[in-house]
């Protein structure tokens, strides 16, 4: 809400023009044209971005370098798989891509996780998918063979 009222006074400084929105709370919030034109772009944005790869994920820092726990786990989880092939976007490079990602996926927290353009959910999801298994079977419908399918057969 605060960038919201940040953008909207500099949109009235710099004389754009300004809406009123009346959501289903009926609470009365300004907002210029320009930010719901770019919010609305980055929503565009995202939609492509989610799409580009098989596996896309929004992660605080860099595979390389994760930069809060949850990330990191999420990270791990895809290297024990095998995926190294994905796209990774750092939200702490963007804060508009940080909060726009929340709005668009309707997800409060990162890191967040896409297969195929379709929202997986964030590091709990992932977990739990990897410890029940249901992460082998959804990457193997991505066409990605899990490296813990050949570790199992080694260990045998």
């Amino acid at each position: 809400m605060n960038s919201l009222i940040r953008s909207t006074a500099r949109c009235i400084r710099s004389g754009a023009a300004v809406s009123f929105l009346r959501p289903a709370d009926g609470l009365v919030r300004a907002a210029s044209a320009r930010f719901l034109c770019a919010a609305a772009d980055l929503q565009k944005d995202l939609g492509e971005m989610v799409k580009k790869d098989k596996v896309v994920v929004f992660i605080k820092g860099t595979p390389a370098q994760p930069m809060c726990g949850f990330s990191n786990a999420v990270v791990q989880i895809l290297r024990m798989h095998g995926v190294d092939q994905y796209s990774s976007y750092n939200v702490l490079e963007d804060q508009e891509l940080r909060e726009g990602v929340k709005v668009f996926s309707n997800w409060p927290t990162i890191p967040q996780v896409y297969f195929n353009g379709e929202f997986v959910g964030g590091c709990d999801i992932l977990l739990q998918m990897h410890q029940n298994g249901d992460l082998v079977d959804e990457l193997k419908k991505l066409g990605i063979r899990s490296a813990l399918l050949d570790a199992e057969k080694e260990s045998k």
